[in-house]
């Protein structure tokens, strides 16, 4: 890693005669200027030319260039480029997929993009294979099976296709060229280990890795990194590994335009200064963006899970309100169930105008202490019992019937227009037996706990904090559990409460998450449908 953006390549060979390598300039012009001749298939550059900035056309001369003198075949085997989000790094794994499958005079070549997802692997293939049909004397050449994502040349039986990660499916493939794109989506390093088994009886085989950083340091993803730092830090040598990483150190300061600059070799190209500039803005008011903007724009490998939302920005939006003045307002609630000896939460939302929101908790917990661990554990909890900001239940577990007449009566209060729930554990005997007591069980919805149903209201309750637009009656369990809440960001940016990693109970966040979970949906209905569908 190196500080002057004017500088920037983070490694390079010398371009000298050795005793095993040389450097054939014949090489690495032919796949440059095969580059040059294509067009850019989206966006703003489209029908363009494609321009190979400085930095790409450095790394498509030396994957190329660099020979073995025993053979005449290429050095590099391997090449892992680890790059931030928006610098162009799948448009060159697009065209380096099609110079491997026209012109590297292998037979019967194999050429495969290989994500997680064939969605992820079609972010390779899709440009590739609109910027080869705008080349005739190849478009000729080739058959383009786009339902299949696989582009055939009959002559030779090469082709070039996209598969999603998949261990059992790979076993039989014989690759010469493999593009693993955004790897740290990959859990393990079994696929990576078929696939480069897979190019046994290739000459000149060529697996390139391209990523921005990741969170999960058990992944193939930080093997590679790590192994990188090693090579160009001298600490290994590896002559057929080609390692190029771009991001800031983890001691630089991720608010520093000149640290932008290190991270991001396009800066000024496909990422622009002033994008930069705004999402840091927004990052330096949330902690869940600060992670995501250091992982995906600054390639900095971050945790995973972080403390999320500020206390004192949440009890800014603690205010009074009337009951009266909710009547008009729709409202939303999300329940989260605990076991028999723990706190369960019952959040409802209220949408107001202008975008703001009021938030109104309802906790519980059983009366007695199971156990002397457990009354001291609780000691605060049944403060907060004491004062009236918990119920409690009878008995030494939970009981649930309470809850559940508490329920009703909340909806009797005010219709309760929707209500989210967990469809694991006792919330679902709970609203079997709530419908049967006369709640209209439409009004009732599964919200599984998974980082689709969780990445939206999660991002939208940050900002709603943020801007000051949630309010709510100053409960202090709901504060506490705010100060608790730790989140689980992944590496696209999607983040969710992690109840593992949270100092403590969480569980009313999480049900304030579900209710505007509801909100949001139906907020969505309405907009296409013209009427909101209660």
């Amino acid at each position: 890693m190196i500080a002057e953006a004017e500088t920037q390549f983070p490694f390079s060979p010398e371009r000298v005669d050795c005793d095993r390598f040389y450097f054939d300039e014949a090489a690495a012009k032919k796949a440059v200027v095969f580059i040059l001749k294509l067009r850019h298939a989206k966006g703003a550059v489209a029908g363009r030319a494609f321009k190979l900035e400085p930095w790409q056309r450095r790394i498509v001369e030396d994957l190329f260039g660099w020979k073995r003198r025993a053979d005449d075949s290429r050095r590099y085997r391997i090449a892992y480029v680890e790059v931030p989000r928006k610098n162009g790094k799948s448009t060159l794994a697009a065209a380096i997929a099609l110079y491997l499958l026209f012109e590297d005079d292998e037979p019967g070549a194999e050429v495969y993009s290989i994500a997680g997802d064939i969605q992820q692997a079609s972010l390779v293939f899709d440009p590739a294979c609109l910027m080869i049909r705008n080349r005739e004397e190849y478009a000729v050449q080739a058959k383009f099976l786009s339902s299949k994502k696989r582009i055939e040349l009959p002559l030779d039986g090469s082709f070039y296709r996209a598969v999603a990660a998949s261990k059992e499916a790979s076993h039989g493939y014989n690759p010469s060229g493999i593009l693993f794109d955004e790897i740290h989506n990959q859990s393990d390093r079994d696929l990576w280990d078929i696939m480069q088994t897979g190019t046994g009886a290739r000459r000149q085989p060529l697996t390139l890795g391209i990523s921005t950083a990741g969170h999960n340091r058990s992944s193939i993803c930080w093997e590679l990194h790590q192994y990188s730092e090693r090579i160009l830090a001298g600490d290994v040598v590896d002559d057929y590994f080609y390692a190029v990483l771009y991001g800031a150190d983890d001691d630089d300061d991720w608010t520093d335009p000149a640290v932008w600059a290190k991270a991001n070799p396009n800066l000024g190209v496909s990422v622009s200064f002033e994008y930069l500039e705004e999402q840091c803005e927004r990052a330096k008011r949330s902690a869940g963006l600060e992670n995501s903007f250091r992982m995906l724009h600054l390639n900095q490998w971050v945790q995973q899970s972080i403390r999320w939302l500020k206390v004192r920005e949440w009890n800014a939006g603690a205010r009074e309100q009337r009951p009266e003045d909710l009547e008009t307002y729709p409202r939303y609630c999300g329940l989260d169930l605990a076991s028999t000896r723990d706190v369960n939460s019952l959040v409802s939302l209220w949408e107001l105008d202008g975008g703001h929101f009021w938030v109104e908790p309802r906790f519980w917990i059983p009366a007695e202490p199971f156990d002397e661990r457990g009354k001291n554990d609780r000691t605060q909890l049944q403060n907060w019992a004491t004062q009236g900001f918990i119920e409690t239940t009878p008995g030494n577990v939970t009981d649930y019937a309470t809850i559940r007449r508490r329920t009703l009566e909340e909806n009797e209060r005010q219709t309760i227009q929707e209500m989210a729930y967990d469809p694991w554990g006792p919330a679902v005997s709970f609203v079997q037996d709530l419908a049967a007591d006369g709640f209209e069980a439409d009004r009732l919805t599964q919200f599984r706990q998974t980082v689709g149903n969780f990445a939206a209201p999660s991002k939208k309750l940050e900002e709603l904090i943020v801007s000051g637009k949630i309010h709510h009656d100053g409960n202090p369990v709901m504060s506490w559990m705010i100060g608790n809440v730790a989140a689980k960001v992944d590496v696209s940016g999607n983040i969710r409460p992690d109840k593992e990693k949270s100092a403590d109970k969480i569980d009313g966040v999480v049900s304030l998450i579900m209710a505007l979970g509801c909100a949001m949906l139906a907020e969505r209905v309405e907009q296409e449908v013209g009427f909101r569908t209660l």
